[in-house]
């Protein structure tokens, strides 16, 4: 078994970085050397179950699917199936299951070596699905101070303004181009004044071909001047993929620019900011001194990183529409509660409404996910929202 994992391991690595890139063998050293030490910290206890020929299987499916994606593309139904799906599967078992190898190596046995691999299963399931919802939010209800979360407000306005966000579908294993469609075609049916698309289209998996995206997002043509998208940072892989499928659906693209909408809710002047690795307020506030503010119009911000939001001047935008968290990903939202591992690692937002002096701000859960393999206990999204703009 040991002899066998190192082959499979060293096989990724070298041919990783034969077929690919140095830069790929060099992150699936470190992803697949993690996953080994704690895999081998909680193996003995697995194999002790009756369950074992299937631990092997699913261990094995983490160093096929790393392997395959030497050369990434979109793969079929039994593919994603008997490989991607399980490999997510078992990789977030054994990545929630540390605290057990840890102890394990002190000679320890924690009880429940097994609910990491049942919450990972739940995880597949809510990784699967996504639900619609709708969303009413108050912005323009005076000076909220310091950055936190916002109640949603209860003031209402006889024609808000409606909008269909989608972000981070990340077209791949979980998101496939036909279950993509079938949230542009939702989009579609709800008929709402805009679609707004804030960023990470797809996965290494996607990035080769533009039918992919351009057929998933399709649907969105017979809505064409009433559909805008900015760039996320997993767009800047493919650019050129991203432009094209979104050029195709008749989805246009706002990259640090602005224009502007006649809505029935009225006048709507929308900024699609870039993503920026470096100097984002230096360059916000650049983007923002070139389309400034037009007296009477509901002003939104399309802002991929919600992180990035802190550095927006104050009253500059009525409201901002963000998505990269995919709204936590891990976390108890499905319990009722807001907590997320993302808000407990980082000072930033992670999901959901909130404001910092006159701005507020839209964290949207994401319609995929991408990363950690797994959402768990955080849906993904697929709401409408309504915008009800009142006075202080």
């Amino acid at each position: 078994m040991l002899l066998a994992t190192a082959i499979a391991y060293g096989a990724v690595v070298v041919i990783g970085a034969a077929l690919r890139s140095r830069t790929y063998a060099i992150f699936r050293a470190v992803t697949l050397g993690i996953y080994g030490l704690i895999f081998w910290g909680v193996l003995s206890r697995w194999l002790a179950t009756p369950l074992w020929p299937l631990v092997l299987y699913l261990h094995s499916t983490v160093y096929l699917h790393s392997l395959l994606l030497v050369r990434p593309r979109m793969r079929s139904l039994v593919y994603r199936g008997l490989v991607s799906i399980p490999q997510s599967l078992w990789a977030a078992s054994i990545l929630l299951s540390l605290p057990f190898a840890l102890v394990a190596a002190f000679g320890f046995a924690l009880p429940g070596f097994w609910l990491p691999a049942l919450l990972s299963l739940i995880g597949v399931l809510q990784s699967l699905r996504t639900r619609g919802s709708q969303v009413d939010i108050v912005v323009g209800d005076g000076d909220a101070g310091e950055l936190a979360r916002r109640a949603h407000g209860s003031e209402r306005t006889p024609r808000p303004l409606s909008f269909f966000q989608i972000t981070d579908p990340h077209l791949g294993p979980f998101m496939s181009v036909s279950r993509l469609r079938a949230v542009s075609e939702a989009a579609v049916a709800e008929n709402p004044d805009l679609v707004l698309l804030t960023g990470d289209y797809l996965t290494m998996e996607s990035h080769g071909d533009v039918a992919h995206l351009r057929d998933a997002l399709m649907p969105l043509a017979v809505l064409s001047g009433r559909t805008f998208a900015c760039f996320g940072n997993h767009d800047h892989e493919a650019p050129e993929t991203v432009r094209g499928a979104l050029r195709a659906a008749g989805v246009q693209l706002l990259v640090d620019d602005a224009t502007v909408v006649e809505t029935a809710a009225g006048k709507v002047q929308i900024v699609g900011m870039d993503y920026h690795y470096r100097e984002r307020r230096a360059r916000m506030d650049k983007v923002l001194a070139a389309h400034p503010r037009l007296p009477g119009a509901l002003r939104l911000v399309l802002l991929h990183h919600p992180g990035a939001f802190r550095h927006l001047p104050d009253g500059d935008a009525d409201l901002v529409l963000s998505g990269h968290t995919h709204g936590g990903q891990v976390g108890f939202l499905s319990l009722g509660l807001h907590l997320t591992l993302l808000r407990l690692l980082m000072n930033s937002p992670d999901h959901g409404f909130w404001a910092q002096g006159k701005n507020r701000l839209y964290v949207h859960r994401g319609t995929g996910h991408y990363g950690f393999p797994l959402r768990i206990g955080v849906p993904a999204e697929q709401s409408v929202v309504r915008v009800h703009r009142v006075a202080a």
